[in-house]
């Protein structure tokens, strides 16, 4: 799995969306967008990946695309529209675009040269806006209050429960 993390400036999500099929399509791999604000650091999108890929083989998938698949389980939602607001919306954005399977090298590269990325870290709690993932998680404050665990590792945790709640 290859991370390209920068600012993005999206005019078009469909024009995006389409850019970045054709990358994957030309590379064998699957390429999905991400608001970074929502990432809570690489090992969540392992763990998506992951477990994603875990559902796919068992026929246990929500989606019929394995990036959409990947996005429910970053997510960790099954409503695919509820899951869409972790992706990257019109404006300009802190993103990451993941890239796993085939030809990655390849693949990050194009996304790199296609999408005009201003490289920047973006990714992990760090980068992130704290509330934001908070909320979209449902982590509440009792709940960090009563827990020696990171926010990374309670957005992990939240991403492995969907697999339990299916």
């Amino acid at each position: 799995m290859e991370l390209v993390e920068g600012r993005l400036t999206v005019a078009d999500v469909d024009e995006l969306v389409e850019q970045l099929a054709a990358v994957g399509d030309e590379h064998g791999t699957t390429v999905q967008a991400f608001d970074a604000r929502y990432v809570a650091g690489r090992e969540h999108l392992e763990r998506a990946v992951e477990l994603a890929d875990r559902a796919i083989e068992r026929g246990e998938n929500v989606a019929r695309n394995r990036g959409v698949e990947i996005l429910l389980y970053a997510a960790g939602r099954r409503q695919i529209n509820r899951a869409l607001e972790m992706g990257v919306s019109e404006g300009e954005v802190p993103a990451v675009v993941l890239v796993d399977g085939g030809d990655e090298a390849a693949a990050a590269e194009a996304v790199r040269d296609r999408l005009a990325l201003s490289p920047e870290p973006t990714v992990g709690v760090e980068h992130a806006d704290e509330e934001r993932i908070q909320a979209f998680f449902d982590v509440t404050d009792a709940e960090r209050a009563a827990t020696d665990a990171t926010l990374a590792e309670l957005v992990r945790e939240r991403v492995a429960l969907l697999e339990v709640e299916k």
